[in-house]
């Protein structure tokens, strides 16, 4: 027999109170959560009624206010333009110009005179319009031995070699499905509009044509963002259709290496396992920057001069979802909104060298303050509510988050690595899967071409267009760093 004394009811009853009370807090933060998202500002159903919504009860009584009815017509409000608008249209050309004459004037032009004008402008479009392009190449005979072979120039390396799809044209195809998150059912409609009658398999093939010239520079990004000193790095689910399975669609994994300032890439996997990540990090050596998922702890413990920071904005997120059940969690945001305060105005100041000196001496106090401040929250929550986790989290993390202070280099947080994977996200609601596993390799090297043009501020059209031309005409050892997206410059 065990000697372990068997609990009291009451022991019982206040042990089952206890995990109620965790599981009734649990309960309230996914329904508030789900309110904000479905009833809440970021949702476009939105009305100011529904957030009064109760779902255990009925909908709490709202005083009408009386509204007044109006059969007169109001004037529109005249809006002012905005700056930004008024130098985009000074960009655009004039094309043409309309003069209109009072018919007064028309009719007696000799008894008046021109003192001034008044001018409206508006902007119109012209349909997208597709042309031919003919390259003639004359063949020529040598006069004074006639049995000589005629001599004609040599064909133009083109990306379509003996089709008719152009560079521009692929280039266009590319920008509109993973810039303008456009289908290519979508696209072959538009183009039968502008009389151009092409398939989805030619578009496929076009685009995979684009990628097998691409994926040279892809991997020339790859190569120079891993001799840098400092990574960030994030991945996101995208759904891919097996086409030798059941036909039904399987998850697959984007990575995304990036450092701030330079050019993105992106790299295509079946799963999310660690096996991925360490392969894909095997050769860098550095700041390495991510969320709190294990497999970069471990890619760094396998080297001395790995070093692995934490990302505060996840640890924010942890109390933010805490402080509707949690008001507490708000004194904790406060904290860390101090540690933002002095990176915004560093940046602005340009800070970047004896920026670790910086934060020592202004960020080390805080960091200290948050360090007592969690951990005697921990003491008055349960671990399973949502501040609970939220303090767990961030306890965890605490030596990858202290470590920015010894680093000039790092960001506070890793989103900019995740402001580069929404474009992918935006995309998959239009296309909703990638077609098959070898098209997510095909994905990753046009998302990081286009996405790093974006970052720089660069036309990812124009880009397409120029490198997709230079790169057919270039031998396999030319040196192609004037082509990646971060030093590209248009002719």
């Amino acid at each position: 027999m065990s000697d372990k004394p068997t609990p009291s009811v009451e022991q019982q009853l206040r042990e089952r109170c206890a995990g109620l009370e965790v599981e009734v807090q649990h309960l309230k933060a996914q329904l508030q959560w789900l309110q904000r998202k479905v009833f809440g500002s970021q949702s476009e159903r939105y009305e100011p009624g529904q957030a009064l919504m109760d779902f255990a009860g009925e909908l709490p009584a709202v005083p009408a206010a009386p509204v007044p009815v109006s059969y007169e017509r109001q004037a529109a409000v005249k809006k002012p333009l905005r700056l930004d608008d008024a130098q985009s249209l000074d960009k655009l050309p004039l094309e043409q110009e309309v003069e209109i004459i009072p018919q007064e004037v028309q009719a007696n032009p000799q008894a008046y005179e021109r003192i001034g004008e008044e001018r409206t402008v508006e902007v119109d479009i012209h349909p997208p319009r597709l042309f031919r392009r003919a390259y003639v190449r004359p063949k020529f005979k040598l006069k004074e031995d006639r049995t000589q072979a005629p001599v004609v120039a040599k064909a133009p390396e083109r990306l379509v070699s003996g089709g008719y799809g152009s560079a521009g044209l692929v280039a266009w195809v590319i920008t509109s499905k993973y810039v303008d998150h456009l289908p290519l059912y979508r696209q072959e409609k538009m183009l039968g509009r502008w009389g151009f009658g092409v398939s989805r398999q030619t578009l496929c093939d076009w685009i995979a044509l684009g990628e097998t010239q691409l994926g040279r520079l892809h991997q020339a990004m790859k190569a120079q963002l891993l001799k840098g000193p400092y990574l960030q790095v994030d991945e996101t689910p995208i759904r891919y259709l097996d086409p030798d399975g059941d036909k039904t669609s399987r998850e697959g994994w984007m990575w995304a290496l990036g450092e701030p300032g330079g050019d993105v890439v992106f790299e295509w996997q079946l799963s999310r396992g660690h096996e991925h990540a360490l392969t894909l990090l095997e050769n860098y050596e550095g700041v390495l920057q991510s969320d709190g998922y294990q497999a970069y702890p471990k890619w760094a413990q396998a080297k001395e001069s790995r070093v692995h920071v934490g990302c505060w904005a996840h640890a924010r997120r942890y109390f933010e979802n805490a402080l509707s059940t949690e008001p507490k969690a708000g004194q904790m945001l406060e904290l860390i909104q101090q540690l933002y305060r002095h990176e915004r105005a560093w940046d602005a100041a340009g800070l970047k060298e004896g920026r670790s000196q910086a934060r020592h001496e202004h960020l080390g106090p805080i960091y200290e303050q948050i360090r007592e401040k969690v951990q005697q929250l921990q003491t008055l929550c349960l671990p399973q509510s949502p501040l609970g986790k939220a303090c767990h989290y961030l306890l965890g993390q605490w030596p990858k988050l202290e470590r920015h202070l010894q680093y000039d280099i790092t960001r506070l947080d890793n989103n900019l690595i995740e402001n580069a994977i929404r474009p992918s996200a935006l995309g998959k609601k239009n296309w909703l899967f990638i077609g098959s596993p070898e098209a997510g390799d095909r994905t990753a090297i046009i998302y990081s071409l286009v996405v790093s043009c974006q970052r720089h501020g660069k036309d990812p059209l124009a880009y397409l267009r120029s490198v997709l031309t230079t790169l057919p005409t270039l031998y396999p050892t030319a040196d192609l760093k004037p082509l990646l997206p971060q030093n590209w410059k248009p002719a």
